[in-house]
C-alpha cells in the first residue's frame, strides 16, 4: 500500500503533474491490478441504483434546472443525460453536473461515515460521463468507479479524523473493547493501541490489567471487616466477589484473607473440598467462603447445600457488588497506568498499531489484537496454591 499526504496548494504554485492528486488517482485507476469479483458486483449494483434514483427525481425542480443547463451544451460523441433521448449527446462536464444532481436530489441523506456530505456513489455520474465521451471500455469504467470509491473512502476517513485532530487512538478496556478495536482496525487505517483495563484480569498478553489490584484490595478490606463479625457470632459467611466468569479476584482476595474455601469458575473440585470442610465444621468458629460471581454454583445454591449438611448452621450471604469497581486506585494500579500509558504513546510514535500494551514478567510488551482474548484458565502457580489451601 502507498500512502499519500493530501495538501492544498495555492494556485500560484506550479505543482508538477505527477505530484497532483488527480494524477495519483489516475495512476491507481490504470495500474492493471486484478479486479475483485465482489467489487465488480458492487459497481454494477451501484450503477443500477444511481440510474433508478436519477429517473425517480427527473421532475424535481433542481434536476430540471440542471438538465436545462446541460441541454445548452450539446456535443458530438459526448455523454448521455438522464431523461433525454440517448441518441443526443452533451458535454461530459455538463452531463456529469445534471446526472449527479439527479442522483443526489433523492439520495441527499446517503452520506459516508455521517461526516462527509457526499457518498462514494456520487463519483459514478462524472466517471460514466467521461467514459462515454472518451469511448472507454466497460473494464476501464469499472476501474475508474472502483478507484473513485477507494480514494473517496480513504479521503473521508482522513479528513474526518483530521477535522477532530485525531492522529491515533489509545483505548482502555476489557474484552469488549478489544473486540471493538479489532473490528475497527480491519476497516480503518487509524493507528490503534489498547491498554488492558478491567477488574476481571482476564485478558491474554498481560499479567495484570488496570483496576484489578484496586478491586482485590477493596475485596480484601471488606472481607477482613466481615471476618470480625463472623468470629464474634461464629457464623459461616458466603462472600461473593466480582470477576464475571474469571476467578482472579476471588482467588487473590480469598488467599490473602485466609478464607476457608474459595469457589471459582476455573476449578471443578473446590466445591467438593468445601462440602468436606463443612462436615467437619465446628460451629464455635468463623468460616469464610469466597465465591466468584461467575461460578456455576451460585452463593444461593452453595447456601442450600451447606444447610442440607447442617440445618442449624448460622449462615449469611454477602455480595460485595460494585464497591469493587470504585474508589481510589491502588499504588500498583497507578504505576501500571503510568507505565502502560507512556509505553503506548512511545510505541505509537514508532508506528506500531493494532496491538495491546501489556506487562508480562514485569516487562512491557505488545500483543496483537487478535491474540488478546478472554482468559478462562488460571496460571499453574495459582492453581497449585488453590489446591494446597483447599485441602
Amino acid at each position: 500500500m502507498i500512502s499519500h499526504k493530501v495538501k492544498v496548494y495555492p494556485s500560484k504554485i506550479n505543482l508538477p503533474k505527477k505530484n497532483q492528486l488527480a494524477w495519483k488517482i489516475a495512476e491507481i485507476a490504470s495500474d492493471n491490478a486484478k479486479l475483485d469479483k465482489a467489487a465488480i458486483e458492487m459497481v454494477i449494483n451501484r450503477i443500477i441504483d444511481n440510474a433508478s434514483v436519477a429517473i425517480a427525481s427527473l421532475n424535481r425542480k433542481a434536476v430540471i434546472s440542471s438538465r436545462e443547463m446541460a441541454l445548452k451544451h450539446p456535443r458530438k460523441n459526448g455523454a448521455n443525460l438522464f431523461g433525454i433521448d440517448s441518441k443526443l449527446k452533451f458535454d461530459c462536464e455538463w452531463a456529469a453536473w445534471s446526472n449527479g444532481t439527479a442522483v443526489r436530489e433523492l439520495d441527499f441523506h446517503d452520506t459516508f461515515l455521517a461526516e462527509d456530505y457526499s457518498h462514494p456513489g456520487d463519483n459514478i455520474p462524472p466517471i460514466l460521463s467521461v467514459a462515454q465521451q472518451t469511448r472507454k471500455s466497460g473494464l476501464d469504467l469499472l476501474r475508474g468507479i472502483i478507484t473513485g470509491y477507494e480514494v473517496q473512502v480513504n479521503l473521508v476517513k482522513g479528513i474526518c479524523l483530521h477535522k477532530h485532530k485525531i492522529d491515533a487512538l489509545v483505548a482502555i478496556g476489557g474484552d469488549g473493547t478489544f473486540r471493538g478495536l479489532l473490528s475497527f482496525s480491519e476497516i480503518c487505517e487509524l493507528p490503534f493501541i489498547g491498554i488492558p483495563g478491567t477488574i476481571d484480569n482476564d485478558l491474554s498478553g498481560t499479567d495484570f490489567t488496570l483496576g484489578f489490584d484496586s478491586a482485590v484490595n477493596t475485596a480484601i478490606e471488606n472481607i477482613d471487616k466481615i471476618r470480625d463479625t463472623a468470629e464474634s457470632h461464629n457464623r459461616i459467611f458466603l462472600i461473593e466477589v466480582m470477576g464475571r466468569d474469571a476467578g482472579y479476584i476471588a482467588i487473590n482476595s480469598g488467599l490473602a484473607t485466609g478464607a476457608n474455601s474459595i469457589l471459582i469458575p476455573e476449578s471443578k473440585e473446590d466445591f467438593l473440598y468445601l462440602l468436606d470442610k463443612v462436615k467437619r465444621y465446628d460451629s464455635e468458629e468463623a468460616f469464610i467462603v469466597v465465591i466468584a460471581e461467575g461460578d456455576e454454583l451460585s452463593a444461593d445454591y452453595v447456601s442450600t447445600k451447606i444447610r442440607e449438611i447442617d440445618n442449624k448452621v448460622d449462615l449469611r450471604i454477602t455480595r460485595l457488588g460494585h464497591v469493587q469497581r470504585g474508589g481510589n486506585p491502588s499504588a500498583s494500579d497507578r504505576m501500571l497506568g503510568i507505565r502502560l500509558g507512556a509505553f503506548a504513546v512511545t510505541e505509537l510514535l514508532k508506528e506500531k498499531k493494532n496491538v495491546m500494551a501489556g506487562i508480562l514478567n514485569n516487562q512491557l510488551c505488545l500483543t496483537p489484537f487478535e491474540q488478546v482474548v478472554k482468559q478462562h484458565q488460571l496460571n499453574g502457580e495459582l492453581q497449585s496454591l488453590l489446591k494446597m489451601f483447599s485441602n
